[in-house]
């Protein structure tokens, strides 16, 4: 091999490393864009989107029934009118898709006072209200808790003494604020029974620290999002009236 053929190999050769050497980044920068109304409006996405929105704000502005009153969930010390409603909407809308797969009943139904995000205002009651109620997924569950977890629950709602929704149970507690009775279809609490609770996937899940659906028997999931249920429950209703009543309640 001459010196030619050399330099010719040797030239290749340090081409080929140099194309084989990686492309690194040294700098990045960015800047903060405010989005705001001086951003100018893309008409041509603007146009493609607004048939889509004019679908959905239909569909969302569908009215289903409507409220006599505007409900809160500061309405109440103990439970509430909108709290009321909902869990009693669970109830109704959820038993008896649980009777058909199980053949039992839900014996009572415990949601999370946070959950409610919205007010109900007085008016027209929309598929756009149940969005505004409840936001996220979170969905029907049925728990089977033996009777010392569901005591562990009484316990817990006696002491923090929220307005958590509950149907079907009622809780008294004494003029002092502690625990006094509680009651199922006006029959006391058989802690050596077990119960069908339902409730929502969130609160399962230890949410809100309700650790007492951790330890459980069985579990159903209905595979139904408590914001459906209330879009069927308003859909059934012509007019919309919960009370704040006697379910949770402190004696004077």
């Amino acid at each position: 091999m001459n010196y030619k053929h050399i330099f010719l190999l040797f030239s290749i050769l340090i081409l080929s490393a140099c194309k084989n050497q990686g492309e690194y980044i040294n700098k990045i920068e960015g800047k903060q864009i405010n989005i705001s109304d001086s951003l100018k409006l893309d008409q041509s996405i603007e146009n493609f989107i607004k048939p889509y929105r004019e679908h959905v704000d239909s569909n969302l502005d569908s009215i289903l029934a409507y409220a006599v009153n505007t409900y809160s969930k500061s309405d109440g010390e103990y439970n509430t009118a909108i709290g009321n409603m909902m869990a009693d909407a669970v109830y109704e809308e959820s038993n008896p898709v649980f009777k058909s797969r199980t053949g039992e009943d839900i014996d009572f139904v415990l949601l999370n006072h946070g959950g409610i995000r919205s007010i109900i205002s007085k008016g027209n009651i929309t598929t756009r209200t149940a969005y505004e109620v409840m936001p996220f997924d979170n969905s029907v569950v049925v728990v089977k808790l033996k009777g010392a977890q569901v005591k562990e629950l009484v316990e817990y709602l006696a002491k923090g003494k929220r307005a958590h929704p509950i149907s079907k149970l009622n809780i008294v507690l004494d003029s002092d604020g502690n625990f006094k009775s509680a009651t199922l279809n006006s029959k006391p609490l058989d802690f050596s029974k077990t119960y069908n609770v339902a409730t929502n996937d969130y609160l399962y899940n230890g949410g809100d620290h309700m650790d007492f659906f951790k330890t459980n028997d069985s579990l159903y999931v209905l595979d139904y999002k408590i914001r459906n249920v209330l879009i069927d429950y308003f859909t059934k209703i012509d007019t919309l009236k919960p009370v704040i009543d006697n379910r949770f309640i402190q004696l004077k």
